[in-house]
C-alpha cells in the first residue's frame, strides 16, 4: 500500500520537534552550509537530535544541500553529506549535479525544485538518473501533475501544498543576483519580488504607483489534497524554512487533520506513527499569510498578486465608526482610542494592521480594550471608516505557545505465564513486538487488589513516546508483585519495544548509478545553473552539446532575462490583451532600476528582463 507522508519546514531544532510531535511525517532542514535558505542553516549536532526524535516515531528528517556550488564547494559539501549520513538523516535535497558526479554516501536524493521539476520530461529524467523523489514546480495544474505522474511511474512527488510562493520559476531567478549581487540559487534570495514598483508603458505614463506588483499571495490547498493525492502526490510539503515554531505548529496541526481524513477516503496509510494532541484548535488565519490563491491547480482564472502589500494584513475585525475624543468620552477611556463596528473581540497584546490614507499597510499594538472601543499604542494614520485587521492575535499564539502538545505510539501490554514466572509483552500499533520477563512471584493473597494494581502500573507509560491502548492480564493465580518492580518491568519492556522499533524501522537508500540517459534539451543556457565543471561533465555525458555556465559564474546580467512567471500583471490589473497586442511594459524600482517586461500571451508567460547595471559576481569567502 501507498504510504503518504506530510512534510513540514524546521528551522531549527525547536521547529522541528514540535513538527514532529504535531504529526509531520518527515521535517526539512538546513544543513549547515549550503542550504537554499542561508539564514536558516543548523549544526550537525541539533541535526542528529532531530533525527533522533523524529525516528521514534518512525518520521524521517530530510536535510536540504540545494544551492549551486563553486567547485572548490563540492569537496566541502560531499564531506558534509557523508557527516549527514552518519548521523542517520534520511535523504538530501539537492539542486547542483555536480554532487552527482561526486563519492555520496547512499543517501536518498530528492530534487529540490530549484532544479525547475515541471514537465514530464524532466521529472522522467531525474528518475531515470537516480533521484527517488522530485519536488514539483509550484506552477503546476492537476492535469501537469497527473501527466507527470504518467510519465515517471516510480519516482515520489513531492508537492508544496502551503506557504509563500516565488513569483518566478523556482531556480530560473536571478533577479536579486542582478539588482545586488545576492543569488536566490546561493540561499542568499533578497526578496526583490517583494518590493514596491512602479509600472510604465512604452511611452513612460505611469501606469500603476509605487505598488507591489510582483508580490504573490500565499499558497492554501487545504481543501485540495483529495486532488493532490488522486494526481499521484506521495509527499504534501508545507514551506516555511524562516517561519517560528508557532506557525509550524498551528500549520503542521491543521494539515494533519485534513490529510488523515484524505487518506481514510483514498484507501491510504500515513507514512509515521504515533497520534499527535495539540492541545489547541489550529487556524490558518492566525499565524502568518498574505491572503490565500490555490495558484494554478485549476489553470488560470484566480486573481493571485498581492499588490497592496508583501506583509500580513489578517483577519478583519471591523472598521472605525468613532475616534478620538468623541470615543473616549462613550468608553471613559482614552482619548487616544477608536470604537469599531465589528463582532470579533480583541485583546491587549493583539497587533492590528490597516491601511493609512497613502495607501500603504501600517500597524499598531492594541494597549487596553473596553467593549468596542480600543485604546492604540499609535493611532495616527487611523480616521472614521478605516478598515481594521488584526495580523497577531496574542491569546490564541498564546494559547499555541503554551499548549502541551504530545505525540504517543499506541501499544498494548499483556502479562501472562512465562517460563521464570511472569512473562509481560508489548505490541505497538505498527505489529513490533518485545517481552521482558519478571522472574517467580508468589500468588496474591487479595487477587483483586492485585490485579488492580497490575493494571494500573502496566497502563502508566509515563512520558515515553507510548502510550497505553490495553492492557490484558493472563495469569492464574493473580500473582502479588511488588509497585517497584511492576515498574521496573514496565520500563524493561518498553525499552526493549524501543529498540525493536529502531531495528525494523522502514529505511531509504539511494545509489546513483552513471548512464547516460538523454537529458531533455541538446543546450542549456546560463538559467541551466551549471556553475562547475562536474556538473558541465553531467550534462555533457547526457547529451548536452552547448552550455553557457550560469549568472553567479560573473554573467553580465544587463538586458538578461531573470525571471519567468506564468504570473501576468497585465492580467492581475485587469488589462490582459487576451489574444492581442501585449505592448511594452516595464517596472521602475525605488532606485529607478529598470525591469523591461515581456507577454508571451500564446504560452501564457511573462518574462522580465534587466535593464540596469549588473553588480559582478559576489560569493562568500572560502572556509
Amino acid at each position: 500500500m501507498t504510504r503518504v507522508e506530510l512534510l513540514a519546514p524546521a528551522r531549527d531544532l525547536e521547529c522541528g520537534a514540535a513538527a514532529i510531535d504535531c504529526g509531520a511525517d518527515a521535517v526539512y532542514i538546513g544543513a549547515p552550509r549550503f542550504g537554499a535558505r542561508a539564514a536558516a542553516g543548523n549544526s550537525l549536532d541539533d541535526i542528529a537530535a532531530l533525527v533522533r526524535h523524529a525516528h521514534r516515531f518512525w518520521a524521517r528528517v530530510y536535510v536540504a544541500l540545494n544551492t549551486l556550488l563553486f567547485d572548490d564547494e563540492l569537496p566541502v559539501a560531499c564531506r558534509m553529506a557523508w557527516q549527514l549520513q552518519e548521523i542517520g538523516v534520511d535523504g538530501l535535497i539537492v539542486q547542483d549535479t555536480g554532487l552527482l558526479e561526486c563519492e555520496l554516501p547512499p543517501l536518498a536524493l530528492i530534487a529540490s525544485t530549484q532544479m525547475h521539476n515541471h514537465t514530464p520530461e524532466r521529472v522522467a529524467f531525474l528518475e531515470r538518473v537516480g533521484f527517488r523523489r522530485a519536488i514539483l514546480a509550484r506552477e503546476l495544474s492537476l492535469d501537469e501533475i497527473r501527466a507527470i505522474r504518467q510519465a515517471a511511474p516510480a519516482i515520489e512527488l513531492e508537492c508544496f501544498i502551503h506557504g509563500a510562493l516565488c513569483v518566478c520559476y523556482s531556480g530560473q531567478c536571478s533577479l536579486s543576483y542582478a539588482l545586488g549581487g545576492r543569488s536566490g540559487n546561493r540561499g542568499e534570495c533578497a526578496q526583490p519580488c517583494r518590493r514596491a514598483y512602479t509600472l510604465v508603458d512604452a511611452e513612460g505614463r505611469t501606469l500603476a504607483q509605487e505598488r507591489h506588483l510582483l508580490s504573490l499571495k500565499d499558497l492554501n490547498l487545504s481543501a485540495r489534497l483529495p486532488d493532490l493525492l488522486a494526481a499521484g502526490v506521495t509527499s504534501f510539503k508545507i514551506e516555511g524554512r524562516l517561519k517560528d515554531r508557532n506557525y509550524v505548529a498551528n500549520v503542521v496541526a491543521l494539515y494533519r487533520a485534513r490529510l488523515d481524513e484524505a487518506l481514510r477516503g483514498a484507501g491510504l496509510e500515513r507514512s509515521s506513527s504515533g497520534t499527535s494532541a495539540v492541545g489547541f484548535e489550529p487556524d490558518l488565519a492566525k499565524t502568518f499569510n498574505r491572503g490565500w490563491t490555490t495558484y494554478f491547480l485549476d489553470g488560470r482564472g484566480e486573481v493571485v498578486g498581492s499588490p497592496e502589500t508583501p506583509k500580513m494584513a489578517g483577519e478583519p475585525v471591523g472598521r472605525v465608526v468613532r475616534l478620538g475624543e468623541e470615543a473616549g468620552r462613550v468608553a471613559g477611556v482614552s482619548a487616544d482610542s477608536f470604537t469599531l463596528d465589528g463582532a470579533i473581540e480583541l485583546h491587549a497584546g493583539d497587533g492590528l494592521a490597516f491601511f493609512g490614507p497613502d495607501g500603504r499597510l501600517r500597524g499598531t499594538v492594541v494597549n487596553a480594550v473596553s467593549g468596542r472601543t480600543v485604546v492604540p499604542q499609535k493611532i495616527e494614520g487611523i480616521e472614521p471608516g478605516t478598515a481594521i485587521h488584526r495580523n497577531h492575535d496574542h491569546e490564541f499564539l498564546s494559547r499555541v505557545a503554551g499548549a502541551r502538545i504530545e505525540r504517543r505510539i499506541g501499544v498494548r501490554l499483556a502479562l501472562g505465564a512465562g517460563p521464570e514466572g511472569p512473562l509481560l509483552e508489548a505490541v505497538d500499533e505498527d505489529g513490533n513486538r518485545a517481552q521482558a520477563s519478571l522472574g517467580p512471584a508468589p500468588a496474591a493473597e487479595k487477587p483483586e487488589n492485585a490485579l488492580a494494581t497490575l493494571r494500573r502500573q502496566l497502563a502508566r507509560t509515563g512520558n515515553t513516546e507510548f502510550a497505553s491502548t490495553g492492557v490484558e492480564i493472563a495469569l492464574d493465580p493473580v500473582p502479588f508483585v511488588a509497585v517497584s518492580a511492576l515498574n521496573a518491568l514496565r520500563r524493561e519492556v518498553l525499552e526493549r519495544l524501543r529498540a525493536v522499533r529502531e531495528a525494523n524501522r522502514p529505511r531509504i537508500e539511494g545509489v546513483i548509478v552513471p548512464n547516460d540517459a538523454p537529458y531533455p534539451d541538446r543546450e542549456l543556457s546560463s538559467l541551466g545553473n551549471v556553475l562547475n565543471g562536474k556538473a558541465e561533465a553531467f550534462y555533457r555525458r547526457h547529451g548536452v552539446g552547448r552550455i553557457e555556465r550560469a549568472a553567479e559564474s560573473g554573467l553580465e546580467m544587463r538586458g538578461h532575462r531573470v525571471m519567468t512567471t506564468r504570473y501576468c500583471i497585465r492580467e492581475q490589473l485587469g488589462m490582459c490583451p487576451c489574444g492581442g497586442q501585449a505592448g511594452d511594459l516595464a517596472l521602475i524600482d525605488d532606485q529607478g532600476r529598470r525591469l523591461d517586461l515581456r507577454f508571451d500571451c500564446g504560452r501564457c508567460l511573462m518574462e522580465v528582463y534587466f535593464a540596469g547595471e549588473s553588480p559582478g559576481p559576489r560569493r562568500p569567502p572560502s572556509s
